[in-house]
């Protein structure tokens, strides 16, 4: 309660000046959060709890293990629960316009480029298509160190990369997902659970009620209405919700549900892609952004702003229906269970990602490979800065195209 109290006290006087506040902080974070969710979450901390003390520490730690516990962009649904602490609703929308609104343009942009020029076969975005190779693989080792420390749990890892590659539908991460859930259940449901500080938010339980509905009523009404409409917005709109509502475990992971939702519907080449997702690795904020690019590939800005929202929409529903029952849920051991199944799926799954359709694209001669360890070398033992590995890798693809 303590920690509540610390948070409201601090708040300005004025529903428009703390909305303009929220706006202009994040959107300053917008502009130089890179390095992915890790360390948006330390732009967070130093602008928002050490310099402005809108959250205190135990608040802030409570507000990030939820953000972790939920689907979707966990540093995106921190910056929406900051904007609801400070600012009510409103401010949980504002908060995300400013960190999101940078990346999307110049994705958007990016997109326009691609399509405006013929440089899909350029040797610079072929070494963008090595950088996401590099950018992935690094993600699975932390992953993999972090959720799979054991026999059992690696065994789930590669199951759901046996199951992934071996059984491609739309379906396969949902029920691995599912499967990963009800093992860790049984596996785990005796775990210990740790204590942790409680966090109180101005969301009533009724308006979370009415969140959660709407986020699976979505989920399962817009499958059953996309044969209405097909092609249309509408079916635009249900592949980037559904893709939100089922990322477990960071940005990343979105890669191989987005992909099956627009390679094989030809709304995007697989070269266009590959391209765009490595360009995603050089704006700063949320990686789920790339949707932007997506959506605008494929339908122009109305494109974008619909994939952009549709991709979004799920991490607002649940931050908002989530925050007020978290307390109790994180204390159950049976939850916690669960969680540990989910994510070694999820690793996984994403390493199934670096396989097809990362490595059977982007590798595709020795000096590819070559190319691919040293950008992975950068960002592991280097500790390069995403956009220098980016920037690099687009030198290196335009050198390797001459060889």
């Amino acid at each position: 309660m303590e920690s509540n109290q610390a948070a409201v006290q601090v708040q300005p006087k004025g529903k428009w000046r703390a909305l303009l506040e929220v706006f202009g902080v994040s959107t300053k974070l917008g502009f130089t959060s890179f390095g992915g969710p890790v360390a948006h979450l330390g732009y967070f901390h130093d602008e928002y709890v050490r310099r402005r003390k809108w959250l205190d520490e135990r608040s802030y730690a409570d507000l990030v293990a939820l953000c972790q516990f939920l689907p979707g962009p966990a540093s995106s649904q921190v910056g929406i629960g900051i904007g609801v602490i400070r600012a009510g609703l409103m401010g949980g929308l504002i908060a995300w316009l400013g960190f999101t609104l940078p990346s999307v343009i110049a994705l958007v942009l990016f997109a326009f480029l691609l399509q405006g020029f013929d440089i899909g076969g350029a040797g610079w975005i072929h070494g963008l298509k090595i950088v996401a190779v590099a950018i992935v693989a690094h993600a699975i080792l932390g992953m993999g160190q972090k959720l799979t420390p054991d026999r059992n749990r690696a065994t789930i890892a590669i199951m759901a990369v046996s199951v992934t590659l071996l059984w491609q539908t739309a379906f396969t991460q949902v029920l691995l997902i599912i499967a990963a859930g009800m093992i860790g259940l049984w596996m785990y449901r005796n775990a210990a659970v740790p204590d942790a500080p409680s966090l109180q938010v101005p969301v009533s339980r009724g308006f979370a009620v009415l969140c959660l509905v709407l986020f699976f009523g979505l989920l399962i009404a817009l499958p059953l209405l996309r044969p209405l409409f097909v092609g249309g917005p509408l079916a635009l709109f249900d592949s980037f919700y559904r893709a939100g509502s089922l990322v477990f475990g960071g940005g990343h992971v979105v890669l191989p549900l987005l992909e099956r939702e627009v390679v094989p519907t030809g709304w995007v080449g697989s070269e266009d892609f590959l391209a765009g997702y490595g360009a995603a690795q050089a704006v700063p904020g949320p990686l789920f952004t790339f949707a932007g690019y997506l959506g605008a590939m494929a339908n122009g800005i109305l494109g974008a702003a619909i994939a952009t929202t549709a991709i979004f929409l799920p991490a607002f529903l649940l931050i908002l229906g989530a925050l007020p029952f978290w307390n109790s849920l994180r204390a159950s051991p049976k939850v916690q269970g669960a969680l540990i199944g989910i994510n070694a799926a999820v690793v996984g799954i994403l390493l199934a990602a670096l396989y097809n359709p990362l490595w059977t694209t982007a590798i595709l001669a020795p000096a590819d490979f070559a190319l691919a360890a040293i950008l992975f070398i950068m960002l592991v033992f280097w500790k390069a800065p995403p956009w220098v590995v980016v920037l690099s890798g687009a030198a290196g693809g335009t050198i390797v195209s001459y060889l």
